[in-house]
């Protein structure tokens, strides 16, 4: 409300961002995505040593570990599903210590997930360059960095369709229902027998096009500039 009334200018990152500011404070509001770097593609060294991971047998989820990100959905419907892949886990908690352990106690119930912690580096690289399928199930988000660093690997993704994450897949990715357990078993199911797959270049090309840091960093600039002149 105060960043509504007071402020010169206002940057949002979603489409939905900026419909709330203008339905709820009438105030108009400059889009300007996140950007995203071309990345380099590792070999699994470090998660082969570490938790037994090979390229494209594992999914996934690389996010803060809080009940909007729908990490329970996720497990139910990994749970539901017959494969052999495992499902990787990367993240920490954020001040919300008893889903943490209530997501530790769901893993602990099945030992083809696996649990690493907040990851980064080389290893971050590593769980994002050899993944199958990358999740993020939320239920809420601004614009979710993490969805665009897979896809710039040209990593599959399925997310909940709500409209941040629609926003940054476009047709290059799998939708369920948010919160829908009944679809999102169904949708990953369909994506773990290889439907509705992308290539990897064809993913990769798109979102680094789209999501380029010189065109973000030239709409910041030019707004800068014009309460400098």
């Amino acid at each position: 409300k105060m960043a509504a009334k007071y402020a010169d200018e206002i940057i949002v990152l979603s489409r939905g961002v900026q419909k709330y500011f203008k339905e709820t404070y009438n105030r108009d509001t400059n889009f300007i995505e996140n950007g995203v770097n071309k990345p380099t593609i590792k070999e699994s060294n470090i998660i082969k040593e570490k938790y037994g991971l090979e390229k494209d047998d594992y999914i996934l989820y690389l996010a803060r570990i809080v009940p909007e990100k729908r990490l329970d959905l996720l497990i139910d419907a990994f749970r539901n599903v017959k494969t052999n892949k495992k499902l990787v886990i990367a993240g920490g908690a954020s001040h919300t210590n008893d889903f943490f352990d209530e997501i530790k106690g769901k893993a602990r119930q099945d030992d083809k997930i696996i649990m690493t912690g907040f990851v980064q580096g080389e290893e971050l690289e590593e769980l994002f360059s050899n993944t199958y399928l990358y999740c993020l199930p939320s239920d809420v988000e601004g614009m979710p960095i993490s969805l665009l660093e897979a896809m710039s690997y040209g990593k599959n993704c399925l997310v909940s369709d709500i409209d941040e994450n629609v926003q940054v897949c476009g047709k290059y990715g799998t939708t369920f229902k948010k919160s829908n357990l009944d679809d999102l078993t169904n949708k990953l199911n369909s994506c773990l027998n290889g439907e509705n797959r992308f290539d990897e270049k064809t993913i990769s090309d798109y979102i680094l096009d789209k999501y380029n840091w010189d065109n973000v960093v030239e709409k910041t600039e030019k707004l800068y500039k014009k309460w400098s002149e």
